[in-house]
């Protein structure tokens, strides 16, 4: 049984992309079981759809593997976060986001996280037919959630708990000495604070190795400029989706800091350099990085 469980953890293992599956799976469970307006299996299904055939056409477009792993994360992300009002909309934004990933790329990274930019692009283009789901799942599902993201993170060793922390640590200070500021309650910070989409966002999304910068001060500082834009957002103008946005309108500022602080690639495997990094997670690999200028 022993032999059996560490031949099973070896293989898990193999693929960092399979700790985000297996947490953004049970995400999606905990979704669907616990909240009335939660993920649904037939979206999941039309973003997995949507996400597949981007991933198919850029694979046959660029000559390069067709990594559907990475096309399930999207489509894991898609289904958790986005609520719309028709399930063609899922196969849009799954459409959109993985094939961004191919159409704009700089020094061999993709701009844009895939989940991100699919769903900052159908709610821009839908208006109110599309919108983010607070994911408000009660505390004892939220702090499952936690621990299923703290743990793909740590088990992976993918050295990208960096970002999120940062991001998290950044939005909630900024919640809180307004609060303060203000003399506001402190439950007013705790339910910004205690959001299932902010979670799968820290962990899932902003922690993306390929769309993120590759250095630790380069992702701190970018963690801290995505959670101060998106508290302004909630603060001011309360945009939809503010963290979302955020990252999208900021995504521009990983190749700067690449730039002024570089640093190894991540890459998946030894083979892909420049394809098809991951969609939503930065669960890292085993595999040596090599040092690319940026």
């Amino acid at each position: 049984m022993r032999n059996q469980a560490v031949a099973a953890f070896k293989a898990v293992n193999r693929d960092a992309r399979h700790w985000q599956i297996l947490a953004l799976s049970g995400l999606f469970s905990i979704s669907f079981l616990t909240s009335d307006f939660g993920a649904e299996p037939v979206n999941l299904a039309m973003a997995i759809f949507g996400a597949m055939t981007a991933q198919f056409a850029g694979a046959v477009i660029t000559k390069s593997k067709f990594q559907w792993k990475s096309a399930l994360i999207t489509s894991l992300s898609l289904s958790i976060l986005l609520r719309a009002t028709a399930p063609w909309l899922w196969f849009v934004a799954g459409l959109i986001g993985v094939g961004l990933k191919f159409a704009v790329r700089l020094n061999g990274k993709h701009v844009f996280n895939p989940a991100c930019i699919g769903i900052v692009a159908v709610m821009l283009v839908f208006g109110r037919e599309a919108w983010v789901s607070p994911g408000q799942w009660g505390q004892a599902p939220l702090l499952a959630g936690y621990a299923l993201a703290l743990a793909a993170l740590v088990l992976s060793s993918a050295k990208r708990l960096d970002i999120a922390l940062g991001f998290l640590g950044t939005y909630a200070a900024i919640m809180v000495v307004r609060a303060f500021w203000l003399g506001d309650p402190l439950t007013i910070p705790m339910h910004h604070l205690s959001s299932g989409a902010l979670l799968v966002f820290a962990f899932f999304m902003i922690t993306d190795p390929r769309s993120t910068p590759d250095r630790r001060i380069g992702r701190i500082i970018f963690a801290a400029c995505v959670a101060a834009l998106a508290a302004w957002f909630v603060i001011g103008p309360n945009v939809r989706g503010a963290p979302l946005m955020a990252l999208a309108a900021l995504a521009i500022l990983t190749p700067i800091l690449d730039r002024v602080f570089p640093a190894r690639r991540f890459e998946w495997t030894p083979t892909e350099e420049t394809q098809n990094g991951p969609e939503t997670a930065t669960l890292g690999v085993r595999a040596r990085p090599r040092f690319l200028r940026a």
